[in-house]
């Protein structure tokens, strides 16, 4: 990809040819009536960003569409995002982009509470009331074959505590596979926990890049790995 200079990228900003994207984590039922709200003042003036979509942008260094591109990213895995968030998206026309920790998906649901509090993961009062919080592997294969999932870790993990090459292995390596099998398709990109860029840790970057990502999405930017 050949980078635009910064007076294009200025003229593409002042034209609206941007992407902006907007992170989530829990979706609960009782916000969901905001969250519409919400969600159609961006459908309204925002475009939806397929993979496709970001794919064009990253190929030619222009975005193709009217309006500003949008990504809605709902984070974690919880069941809320396939019950809430995804129909919400669907409704709208938008594409919703769901980082996946595996682990709290594979998890049985008697522990899921157990697991997110021991790993970083928010609950909201709706998300402790009994039964699953996290969607089940029935519910990521299904919103993925409208919207775009991902890893975000196997176990919620950010780079500085995936240590050791097994740590880095199911972390990176096998949430992408774990995920791939129930998908059936290839998982385009990858998210440490905090959002961390790509350039911190060479370790961290090789074994990203070499586990067949496209992109890793961080906090400041959507980085393009391969």
């Amino acid at each position: 990809m050949t980078h635009p200079s910064f007076q294009t990228q200025r003229a593409q900003l002042e034209r609206g040819h941007f992407i902006r994207v907007v992170n989530y984590h829990s979706t609960p039922t009782a916000a969901r009536d905001e969250l519409a709200a919400e969600l159609a003042g961006f459908a309204r003036d925002y475009a939806a960003v397929t993979l496709d979509d970001l794919d064009r942008l990253f190929e030619t260094g222009t975005w193709h569409k009217d309006k500003p591109g949008l990504i809605p990213v709902f984070y974690e895995g919880y069941r809320n995002s396939a019950t809430v968030a995804a129909p919400l998206c669907d409704e709208l026309g938008l594409t919703g982009w769901f980082p996946i920790a595996t682990s709290f998906v594979d998890c049985d649901p008697e522990y899921q509470e157990a697991f997110a509090r021991a790993h970083w993961i928010s609950l909201v009062e709706e998300d402790t009331r009994g039964g699953r919080i996290a969607m089940s592997w029935d519910e990521v294969a299904d919103i993925s074959g409208r919207h775009v999932v991902f890893p975000h870790t196997a176990h919620h993990e950010g780079f500085d505590t995936v240590l050791s090459d097994a740590d880095i292995d199911r972390e990176v390596v096998e949430s992408k596979r774990r995920l791939e099998a129930v998908t059936g398709q290839p998982a385009p990109a990858f998210v440490w926990l905090h959002g961390s860029s790509y350039g911190q840790s060479p370790r961290h970057d090789h074994a990203v890049k070499d586990a067949g990502y496209r992109y890793q999405f961080a906090n400041t930017m959507i980085h393009r790995v391969n």
